[in-house]
């Protein structure tokens, strides 16, 4: 059996970087509540000091991390960087960011349709 799928507009992937960014991997204290969050799903941002000039496309290893007894716990989980929104503006202080995760890694530069990727 064949069927005949028509997409009306073109698949737009999730997030890409430009062909010259220079992807750098961070890894970040967590909080095991903010974990948790992250890791089900349900917080798909964190707000960082953008101490680390954090791009779009960036790897981040976040590394749960016991406060009390100021150690980790040998859990961690990756995301990427698929927006930032830098301080200074909607309320966020200056040289501190809003940082979008993605679970999946950027389209490379160019590919505009991934459904057979």
């Amino acid at each position: 059996m064949t069927s005949n799928i028509i997409f009306s507009e073109q698949f737009v992937p999730q997030f890409q970087i430009p062909p010259s960014a220079q992807r750098q991997t961070h890894e970040l204290k967590t909080w095991p509540s903010c974990f948790a969050a992250v890791k089900a799903g349900n917080k798909p941002f964190d707000v960082r000091e953008n101490d680390r000039n954090f791009q779009v496309g960036d790897q981040l290893i976040l590394r749960e991390f016991e406060p009390e007894g100021e150690q980790y716990t040998g859990r961690s989980i990756t995301r990427w960087v698929s927006y930032v929104l830098q301080g200074g503006a909607f309320g966020v202080q200056d040289n501190w960011c809003v940082l979008g995760f993605s679970d999946l890694p950027p389209i490379p530069a160019g590919i505009t349709d991934i459904r057979l990727w």
